[in-house]
């Protein structure tokens, strides 16, 4: 017998305004059995996520009207923007003819979680397509720790919650992964690449200043004072580590 592909099947959002880049990306990801809908524009996406939210978003960034950043921007900060208030972490990986580094890491720093740049492969965009989304996957019930708390916050691995004073937060789902693997390894010295290593898994494409930026993002959120970290210490020429402070 044939062996099938046994994953549950999932819908992805396909964002460009370019027709055949959208019927590309649909036949590759379709013959690996994900469903794929589609968006021409900015405001056709944004109609879409209000009434039902897919497993991930394939998102041009030059689109007419709404922009992929402010779509990126308007979903992961939940902002009231006139166009779009839901504040989630569907996962998305930005598709555009855009090189610069600039452009990849504020891309980044919004919350995307794979940057994509045209031309490109359509296998390596399957490829990264499940990848993003095994990472997003929930952490298993049987996960050993399952809260850790300290003078500034406490975490729910189970729920992928953060709780900042009196104040519940979600983080985006790589800025989660990232606080759980160095809370559970505390003290460790680690580099950017090891970080992507464990984190962004061996298949990840981009470069390591994705890891810079979220730990800035973690700092923000979760420092009492972000200019002198606390818990997200670096440590020149050699990478980051956490902090725990439990002999405070």
């Amino acid at each position: 017998m044939e062996c099938m592909t046994t994953h549950q099947q999932q819908t992805i959002l396909v964002v460009d305004d370019e027709k055949t880049i959208r019927e590309v990306v649909r036949k590759y990801l379709e013959r690996e059995n994900f469903r794929v809908v589609e968006a021409t524009s900015g405001t056709q996406v944004l109609d879409y996520l209000h009434q039902t939210e897919p497993d991930l978003i394939v998102l041009d960034i030059m689109l007419p009207g709404v922009d992929g950043f402010e779509i990126t921007r308007s979903l992961r900060n939940g902002e009231d923007d006139g166009f779009l208030s839901i504040g989630n972490d569907i996962p998305i990986i930005m598709l555009t003819a855009r090189t610069g580094e600039l452009d990849r890491i504020f891309g980044f720093e919004l919350g995307a979680d794979d940057y994509v740049v045209k031309p490109f492969s359509p296998r390596e965009l399957v490829m990264r397509v499940k990848a993003v989304l095994r990472r997003h996957q929930p952490i298993a019930a049987t996960q050993v720790m399952e809260r850790a708390d300290f003078p500034h916050f406490s975490i729910e691995f189970g729920s992928r919650s953060v709780t900042v004073g009196d104040a519940t937060i979600t983080l985006p789902a790589k800025e989660f992964e990232l606080l759980s693997f160095m809370v559970k390894n505390p003290r460790q010295v680690f580099s950017r690449a090891q970080l992507l290593d464990h984190v962004w898994g061996y298949d990840y494409y981009g470069d390591d200043s994705t890891v810079t930026v979220h730990i800035c993002r973690l700092r923000d959120k979760l420092e009492p004072d972000p200019s002198k970290p606390r818990y997200f210490q670096t440590v020149w020429g050699a990478g980051y580590k956490f902090e725990s402070h439990d002999d405070d």
